[in-house]
């Protein structure tokens, strides 16, 4: 590990001086019980994760983004460039690929890997047209009877002036519309953050997933303390209220199941959290397959619309 977040500063001190020692004759035994002791520090500390610790790990830069899960659990991937309307927007991808045999269509925002792919990918915040190829990945899906699965990981959609002059919030309600439309099975899954609208637009899904560490709000912590307290500062209090841990979304019912990561999150092992989520994927979709295609739009539809009304006293 390179890139230690700041609650981690005592596994850090454990591992580089456990690195140290291995470097000197004869002393594998004592960096052998620092790793141990790095290894308990590190459970004990994801065991008792804040809100706002969560959101720092849904951001760390090492964790696996969609290149990393399509390499990891699709075959034959072929990506659709464009919209046919605009242009194309390289946050958002998606196209043709083969999970465990089978056809699928697979759409996800892609954030990018350093200075560089971050910038152009802009940062995983898609502009109207990456939704509108989202839209038009849905349509053949839906034509040619294939699955869809969704990887959402994104701060939100981008908000610059260009997306809002081209249709920003009418081409994401054109995503969700589709999205619950669908005569196919849709999962969708939280890899990181899972920030507002431009999240929801691809994760109104048959059944939503959500990494152990992933956060999903309707606002980052961070805008939120802006518009209630008037300063940044306040991101801690504010991710705290917002619920916005799988563990909260999944006892509100907003989402359906919480995969497990392995211990210290994602970014720690790719290998392990990718082989999980395919295992979860894999089992939504054989439940899914179950259910008649008439049927299937007709429960989800239910399922977003139901959400709440317990709460509510509904």
């Amino acid at each position: 590990m390179s890139d230690y977040l700041p609650f981690e500063k005592a596994v850090e001190a454990l591992e580089r001086n456990a690195a140290h020692l291995r470097k000197e004759a004869g002393r594998e035994s004592e960096a052998s019980e620092l790793e141990e002791r790095a290894r308990r520090q590190l459970a004990h500390l994801y065991g008792q994760l804040t809100p706002w610790q969560r959101t720092m790990v849904a951001r760390h830069p090492n964790r696996p983004h969609f290149p990393h899960y399509v390499a990891g659990l699709f075959d034959d991937f072929m990506p659709f460039a464009g919209d046919r309307y605009f242009g194309e927007d390289k946050a958002l991808l998606g196209g043709l690929a083969r999970f465990q045999g089978r056809s699928v269509v697979v759409i996800g925002h892609a954030k990018g890997e350093d200075t560089t792919s971050r910038i152009a990918h802009n940062f995983g915040m898609a502009r109207p047209e990456g939704y509108r190829k989202a839209i038009r990945l849905m349509d053949m899906a839906d034509r040619f009877g294939l699955p869809v699965v969704a990887l959402v990981d994104t701060p939100g959609a981008f908000p610059g002036i260009d997306a809002e002059a081209r249709g920003q919030s009418e081409a994401i309600a054109r995503s969700i519309e589709k999205c619950l439309s669908l005569t196919v099975p849709l999962v969708a899954v939280i890899i990181g953050e899972g920030g507002s609208g431009g999240a929801v637009a691809l994760a109104a899904a048959d059944r939503v997933l959500m990494l152990e560490h992933a956060v999903y709000s309707v606002i980052s912590p961070e805008g939120c303390a802006s518009i209630l307290w008037r300063g940044a500062e306040k991101a801690p209090d504010a991710a705290e209220a917002l619920r916005i841990t799988a563990q909260d979304l999944y006892q509100l019912g907003v989402v359906d199941r919480i995969v497990y990561e392995p211990p210290g999150g994602a970014h720690r092992d790719h290998d392990l959290t990718i082989k999980r989520l395919g295992l979860a994927i894999a089992a939504e979709l054989a439940e899914l397959d179950a259910i008649p295609r008439d049927r299937l739009r007709l429960e989800r539809r239910s399922k977003f619309l139901g959400m709440g009304q317990k709460r509510l006293g509904g």
